[in-house]
Parts: structure tokens; sequence; C-alpha cells
């Protein structure tokens, strides 16, 4: 099973709260840019878990333009800055034993670093800047996971 983790888009600083940040117009274009590059690989989600902040739901929004992506998206409070790594990896780990081929995860830093760690534990915590996405490959009848890539939009940038 393959699970994508991205960082949410640039947000913007000012807001009533952490949790109403809206996405800038940054953060819509380098989501963009990172949904197509997705779509252009030809992934195939099928389980999407997605943090309550709005910067970080206006990011799956942004995706699923390009992405076909499930009607329906699991809302995970552990998903926020400082949610529990271990316990959104010990989930992820129940829905591939359930069958899930490909999740996507929208989160935000520190906790999408942890995530990766907690799902490859022999892996530090990599820095991801914002629409970053990682992936990492989860073997579950044999009990292990893989740390596979880890691409962000700069990146894609420079590569044009």
């Amino acid at each position: 099973m393959q699970v994508y983790i991205m960082r949410h888009g640039d947000a913007a600083i000012q807001a009533p709260s952490d949790a109403e940040r809206p996405l800038t117009q940054k953060g819509k274009d380098d989501s963009v840019l990172m949904a197509q590059w997705l779509q252009n690989q030809g992934i195939k989600i099928d389980s999407v878990l997605v943090s309550p902040y709005l910067r970080a739901e206006q990011t799956r929004q942004v995706v699923s333009q390009y992405l076909d992506l499930p009607a329906k998206s699991e809302i995970l409070g552990q998903l926020t800055p400082g949610g529990n790594a271990e316990f959104v990896a010990d989930h992820i780990r129940d829905l591939a034993v359930l069958g899930a081929n490909a999740i996507l995860v929208v989160s935000h830093l520190p906790l999408v670093g942890y995530l990766v760690s907690e799902l490859c534990p022999h892996k530090e915590p990599p820095m991801f800047t914002t629409s970053t996405v990682a992936c990492v490959d989860i073997d579950v009848a044999h009990q292990k996971s893989h740390f596979e890539w880890m691409l962000s939009p700069s990146q894609l940038l420079f590569a044009k």
C-alpha cells in the first residue's frame, strides 16, 4: 500500500485562529503543481485522511481537482500540528489491513515528519516545505514500511 503524506499549501499568517488560516495564492498554486504531478504519475487514491484545519481542507480541495479522490474524506483530529503520529500511523496500518491501496494524508508540520518516522522507524523526520509530498510503501504481509520518495514544488519548478 502507498501512503502519500502531504503538507498543506502555504497559508496566510493572519487569521482569527491557527485552525482558520486559509491558503494563500502561492499555497493554491503549489498544491496544483503537486496535484498535477501526482496525476501524471497515475496515482489512484482510495482513502483520504485530512486535518480539520482550514488550510489542510483547502489543500485537499485543490488536489481533488486533479486526482479522483473518494467522495468522502476522513477528518482526523490527530492530524493537527500537535497531533499524535503514533495514533495516525496505527490508523493507516489498520486501513492497509482492511485493503486500502493508496492513502492521501493532508496535515501539518511537525506531524508530517513525525508520521514518516513513525511509519519508517529507521528514517529521521524529514523537513516538509509547504505542499511537499512524501511516499511511504507499507508491505502489510511482511509488516514492513519503506520510504520511497519526497518531492517539493520547488524541485518540480527547478526541473522544468
